[in-house]
């Protein structure tokens, strides 16, 4: 199995590029690992009928790699330019395209990939604003779109004259690492999804049940079956959605 490290920022030998080297550390033999500097190339769109030798070289390496590791700060609350530019020129060959533009997974379906980001602002901050949220959602739109499978996502914060990683997060990082000898072709967690899928959906459908109880106790109402009905799939769905939203969209890795 080969790992492939995308590093994405404008210090090639800063904390993104410490994160980076700290999970690669973990990638033992036979599996072997790679590093590009983004930063090295002029990445640029294909233009029909105009060969782009950088995005060939580029689409190669992909190709060769079983997991990526992408490697990149957040700016501005969002993801570094020259990351962002990359996958926005990585577009027309992520994905294939249907006769109304949608978009399906193609060639890269089932590699695996692990999402790493930084930024100036404290733990605390972060945790509360959700300031690397953006980072983490941009990279998972991507590659899922293309059909790559999550391992796992690490954040470090606080990043202002850092030279040298806190030794917890080496211990994070490592450990995260070390999954990357565990992954496999094929996606593996279909049964997990559903255990948790079942689990969420059991503790929706309790509290919904607890609710609905105390709501027609407070108001002293005895309700009919279909009233009863349409009232516990409107607070259970309601519920539900904010669940999924919060594990899908908002849920990140914050300090």
């Amino acid at each position: 199995m080969k790992v492939l490290g995308i590093l994405g920022a404008h210090k090639e030998h800063g904390v993104t590029r410490l994160m980076l080297d700290t999970v690669l550390k973990q990638v033992t033999a036979p599996n072997t690992s790679e590093i590009i500097y983004l930063e090295d190339y002029q990445i640029k769109p294909d233009i029909k009928g105009q060969p782009n030798p950088v995005m060939d070289q580029l689409i190669a390496k992909l190709t060769a790699a079983d997991v990526w590791v992408i490697a990149a700060p957040t700016y501005w609350g969002g993801l570094s330019g020259v990351t962002k530019n990359f996958f926005d020129c990585l577009r027309q060959r992520l994905v294939r395209f249907d006769h109304q533009g949608g978009t399906h997974p193609d060639k890269f379906a089932h590699k695996h990939y692990i999402s790493l980001t930084n930024c100036y602002a404290g733990k605390w901050e972060n945790f509360l604003s959700g300031i690397t949220d953006a980072s983490f959602r941009t990279i998972d739109k991507v590659l899922t779109a293309g059909g790559l499978i999550k391992v796992g996502e690490a954040v470090q914060t606080s990043t202002w004259g850092l030279t040298e990683l806190p030794a917890k997060k080496v211990r994070e990082l490592s450990k995260l690492g070390q999954k990357i000898n565990q992954a496999t072709r094929k996606d593996d967690q279909t049964v997990k999804r559903y255990f948790e899928l079942f689990f969420i959906v059991a503790v929706m459908a309790f509290i919904t049940m607890l609710l609905q109880t105390l709501c027609l106790k407070a108001l002293n109402l005895t309700l009919g079956f279909w009233s009863n009905y349409i009232s516990f799939v409107i607070i259970f769905f309601a519920l539900l959605a904010v669940t999924l939203h919060f594990f899908t969209v908002v849920k990140h890795k914050r300090k």
